[in-house]
């Protein structure tokens, strides 16, 4: 109990120590040391997990935000090892929020592909897709009553269908959620991309369904790619876990219709 209440904390403190560091370009030790009221050993500790996972770049008596070029687009074997606790457990509270029988868009992405995993106990579903990896997560789920409709289009980095096939095949849908991934999240640009044609092609997904359904892990607020998919106030409701700074609740519950936080631990231990 006590290494999973210690486990808890530094993800607590990582977050405060990465929302710093986004929000003024660099931190210090020494004034994290003060700030949070622990020692220079474990800020520096807190420094190498953030920086083993590329969210910043350890410098000289601290560390500086590696925020990387808003075009920057890592394949989908690199995202898919990142944060898989909190994409599992983000995926499993929205997989409680579909309905049997009813009609639902997945866009492309590693989030959305660990949904897709989760979809197994609805029945009666039509799902579409721009996403080869989902679209060949739900064909080997054997649902036999499950209608699986990829998109026409080409390929990104992400293993995702895009342009102009994919757009105009979306915009002559009608679905009642869309669930959409994203590469990052902030006040102002909204849910981003750092694909110009892959954004294209979401905003047309967004467009087709009756709700929209963000899953983002807390590692993607103040993140902004090149291009807007959705304005925040656009989301119905996002799901994010218990990694997300407090500032970033604040703010998300501000614009968006409701925000989801999954219990990363809780979902571990179910």
């Amino acid at each position: 109990m006590a290494s999973e209440g210690a486990k808890v904390l530094a993800r607590q403190r990582q977050a405060v120590i990465l929302e710093e560091a986004r929000r003024t370009g660099a931190v210090r030790v020494s004034e994290l040391v003060a700030r949070l009221g622990v020692s220079d050993m474990t800020i520096r500790r807190d420094l190498d997990v953030l920086a083993s996972r590329g969210l910043v770049e350890k410098v000289y008596g601290g560390a500086t935000a590696n925020l990387g070029k808003s075009t920057d687009e890592p394949g989908f074997e690199a995202k898919s090892e990142q944060q898989q606790a909190q994409k599992e457990a983000i995926a499993a509270l929205a997989a409680g929020l579909v309905r049997p029988g009813t009609a639902i868009g997945i866009s492309a992405g590693t989030t959305t592909w660990t949904f897709a995993r989760a979809l197994d106990s609805v029945p009666g579903l039509t799902i579409v897709t721009n996403s080869i990896r989902v679209a060949d997560v739900l064909r080997e789920s054997g649902q036999p009553e499950r209608t699986v409709v990829l998109t026409g289009g080409v390929r990104t980095p992400s293993d995702a269908l895009v342009g102009g096939v994919a757009v105009a095949s979306l915009r002559r849908l009608h679905l009642d959620q869309v669930f959409l991934g994203v590469h990052g999240m902030a006040e102002g640009p909204g849910f981003t991309t750092p694909n110009l044609d892959e954004s294209e092609t979401n905003r047309a997904l967004v467009e087709a369904g009756r709700k929209l359904v963000v899953l983002a892990d807390h590692t993607k607020w103040g993140i902004v790619g090149i291009s807007t998919m959705a304005d925040l106030e656009e989301a119905d409701v996002v799901v994010s876990d218990d990694g997300l700074p407090a500032a970033a609740r604040e703010t998300l519950a501000e614009h968006v219709g409701e925000l989801v936080v999954a219990d990363v631990n809780e979902a571990e231990e179910s």
